[in-house]
């Protein structure tokens, strides 16, 4: 992690940024306190397939028993 000046971070703002893309964390100070960080961008996280979500929850089996009776069984039997 590198700690960068305002003055600096303005003069450097392509090289910075290229060694945030490279995965580095650069601090930026200003007055000697720390006033923002450039970090590497995350992925972009898939969005979720609803439909794919849907035909597999309605394929699983219904269960008879009710959550709590379930839970309860499960203390009972010391399966927990």
């Amino acid at each position: 992690m590198s700690i960068v000046t305002l003055s600096d971070a303005r003069d450097q703002l392509t090289d910075l940024v290229s060694r945030a893309e490279a995965g580095e964390t650069i601090q930026i100070s200003s007055a000697g306190k720390i006033v923002a960080q450039l970090t590497p961008a995350r992925p972009a996280k898939k969005p979720i397939d609803i439909e794919a979500l849907r035909r597999l929850t309605e394929s699983l089996p219904y269960q008879e028993t009710s959550a709590g009776e379930f839970i309860r069984t499960m203390r009972d039997n010391e399966r927990y």
